[in-house]
């Protein structure tokens, strides 16, 4: 969890008249778990609730699919950016993966976002390519290739587009924190944490504020969206204070725990979902006993979805599989993987991984989007027969 952060004009005790220019301020509480969770208190020039429209949003929701018959996926989501009609952060976003708790989704944008604010649970968006700025009422926050970002529930935000930006979006139905393992009884990140406060950025020390009248907002709950047409611009916080905000890190920033032999994925969570978790592999040195298999095990996830999104690097593992930047992997329960024919081999003299990707553990099966289906190579599930570097097409 993010530590508390004051900005802008505060007053010195809470819910308490607060004089700004003139006019009394508007106090916003936004809160999580009720009461007790982590909250942020919000003054703002005008009312949040004064909405003076309220207007539906025709939507077509995917068709999802049972992974029946049961087999893995390779998908290539890239090679569907070119059908969107709305290029923008939002917009733009293909559905490939998703359940009850988490949505994975995947976006080609190069135009600035509309306001949107998603009240089904917090965003966890890991920025591929690009550059960009997420706005909100908390100010801003300048994201770049490598960043993950936490957007938390019912945050009004936009992103402005600063270059072409390719970005994997991780939407859960509920609050993304930090693993409860790495901190201590204060809330404080441990010294064997494998990032620590200085890595977590947040917005910038000054207020923005727009003036604008009649603004829409795209809502989305889990009836699906909406549209709020506020009487004045959301961004008009003049100052905040609170535990409660978004944030990012780079993925750059997390220390790697290796060791003489091979070490469980665990040891890479980055963050922690409802019923997900998501872990962050980087370049690091090779386990270093003489006898240490490098590469991964063949294991098999009897209680988990594991999704990989393969940032960059040399995918040694899986040399021969066709997966290269930017696919996407789905290992299901049921099916036992593990290094592609040949790589055990080819990394005996390799001192270090260069590979970067994302890696998401759903406890509760995912269902395939048709987009998802339409990018999945067929060929994939059968490359573990095939001789080393022999790719599929």
């Amino acid at each position: 969890m993010p530590h508390y952060r004051r900005v802008g004009d505060v007053p010195r005790k809470r819910h308490t008249l607060h004089q700004h220019e003139g006019s009394v301020a508007f106090e916003e509480l936004m809160g999580t778990e009720g009461f007790s969770g982590a909250s942020t208190l919000l003054y703002h020039r005008r009312s949040p609730s004064a909405i003076v429209r309220i207007e539906p949003v025709e939507t077509r929701d995917p068709c999802w699919h049972a992974n029946q018959p049961l087999r893995p996926h390779h998908l290539r989501p890239r090679e569907r950016v070119d059908q969107f009609d709305r290029p923008d952060p939002v917009g733009a976003r293909q559905l490939l993966l998703g359940n009850d708790d988490v949505e994975i989704a995947w976006v080609a944008a190069n135009t600035t976002s509309p306001l949107y604010r998603d009240a089904t649970g917090d965003e966890l968006v890991y920025v591929h390519a690009g550059t960009a700025v997420l706005e909100s009422g908390f100010g801003r926050l300048a994201v770049a290739s490598g960043d993950y970002v936490v957007i938390p529930a019912a945050t009004t935000h936009r992103w402005v587009v600063d270059a072409p930006v390719e970005m994997l979006i991780i939407a859960a139905r509920g609050h993304v924190s930090v693993p409860a393992r790495y901190l201590n009884a204060y809330g404080q990140l441990l010294e064997g944490a494998p990032y620590s406060e200085r890595d977590q950025r947040a917005p910038d020390c000054e207020p923005l504020l727009v003036d604008d009248e009649e603004v829409p907002v795209l809502v989305r709950t889990r009836g699906g969206l909406s549209v709020h047409v506020h009487a004045t611009h959301p961004f008009d916080v003049i100052g905040w204070d609170g535990y409660l905000y978004p944030w990012s890190m780079s993925i750059h920033d997390f220390e790697p725990i290796v060791g003489r032999i091979h070490q469980p994925p665990p040891v890479h969570q980055t963050f922690a979902g409802p019923n997900f978790v998501v872990c962050s592999f980087v370049p690091r040195p090779y386990d270093f006993d003489p006898n240490a298999v490098k590469v991964p095990y063949h294991h098999s996830n009897v209680d988990s979805d594991e999704v990989l999104f393969y940032a960059a690097g040399n995918f040694m593992s899986r040399a021969g599989s066709g997966i290269g930047v930017g696919s996407i992997s789905l290992h299901p329960p049921g099916f036992v993987h593990g290094p592609q024919p040949g790589s055990r081999e080819s990394s005996v003299d390799a001192l270090r991984t260069e590979e970067l990707a994302v890696m998401l553990d759903a406890f509760r099966p995912l269902l395939l989007s048709d987009g998802a289906l339409a990018v999945s190579d067929p060929e994939y599930p059968f490359s573990w027969s095939r001789p080393m570097g022999t790719a599929s097409s």
